[in-house]
């Protein structure tokens, strides 16, 4: 559980988005953005500390998204810049220490919410990161965040509930975007937004997650608000949906193994469950058994993979952010 006796918000404070350090299993390093402001955790997620001290705020800042760079490892590991970035009303905050100061870059008035954060995994050397708004679409930097342009020629809904971006981006340069009425997709690094063939009914798309070889596959899960799971294998042009029987709440996460397709684990956060398949989405099971959570589940992230026994971080509707 978080542990924030300054802040003390009277309104539930929801954990909107966690994000991990790449190496994870050695640093321990991770951070949730929550309703009363952004969170770091060196212990992997057992206690928690803000990271906005340097800001010197006068109310809480909530905050709605956050990720971290690839590079994000120690110095003794490489090239590495401790990137993080964080998504506000109106603007998305920078670090280059892990969170210790910050720098904003302030969006276009008026004022949207970012919604969503992805960065390019080729960050080290193209520096691009692409952020989705509510109701104001997709905003492109290739700075490291320091500046910020609207890029939404042809994005018909402007509305971005969810983002992913290709592991292979630096040679294809797609990204996809889940909105409110459809998913469209960028083969271009945003230049340009072509609605994929994606049953509009189904619609609101509130997750998405590609495939580690999707270069490859051309394997897509997409996560639905009211019609469950679908998956793609050709790049997004045919759709089936899976575990109809089983995955019947609202979609609000979605996790893949890192070694999928040979290790074909997907994960799914419901409102109320976490259900794991173990080929690829034909049948489902809960992550552990007997696991309930009295608050609403609002995020999640598997740092190590989904192996047994691998960890599990939960954010929570209230505020809390379990480790399973």
């Amino acid at each position: 559980m978080i542990d924030d006796t300054r802040a003390e918000p009277q309104i539930q404070d929801l954990v909107y988005s966690l994000a991990t350090s790449p190496d994870f299993a050695q640093d321990g390093i991770c951070f949730a953005a929550r309703q009363s402001g952004l969170y770091r955790s060196d212990d992997g997620g057992i206690t928690w500390r803000t990271t906005y001290d340097s800001l010197d705020l006068e109310a809480p800042l909530a905050t709605t998204a956050v990720v971290v760079s690839p590079p994000f490892i120690p110095p003794s590991g490489g090239v590495s810049d401790r990137s993080v970035f964080a998504g506000v009303q109106g603007g998305i905050l920078r670090s280059v220490d892990g969170g210790q100061t910050w720098n904003v870059a302030i969006l276009p008035s008026p004022p949207p919410l970012v919604s969503a954060l992805v960065v390019s995994p080729n960050f080290a050397h193209d520096g691009t990161l692409f952020a989705g708004t509510m109701e104001d679409g997709v905003f492109r930097s290739a700075d490291r965040g320091s500046h910020w342009a609207a890029w939404n020629f042809g994005l018909l809904d402007l509305s971005v509930f969810s983002m992913a971006i290709s592991p292979d981006f630096a040679n294809d340069e797609t990204l996809f975007v889940g909105t409110e009425t459809g998913i469209f997709r960028s083969t271009n690094g945003g230049r340009a937004w072509r609605e994929v063939s994606f049953p509009t009914e189904f619609a609101p798309l509130l997750s998405l997650a590609l495939s580690p070889g999707y270069a490859g596959d051309g394997v897509l899960f997409a996560g639905t608000e009211s019609c469950g799971l679908f998956y793609s294998n050709d790049r997004g042009r045919s759709w089936t949906r899976l575990g109809e029987d089983v995955v019947t709440e609202a979609v609000n996460g979605i996790v893949l193994s890192p070694q999928f397709p040979a290790q074909p684990d997907v994960l799914v956060m419901l409102s109320t469950a976490l259900l794991v398949s173990r080929d690829g989405g034909q049948s489902w099971s809960d992550w552990k058994a007997g696991l309930s959570f009295e608050q609403g589940l609002a995020s999640v992230a598997a740092p190590q993979g989904l192996a047994p026994g691998a960890p599990l971080l939960v954010g929570l509707v209230g505020g809390d952010v379990l480790r399973v």
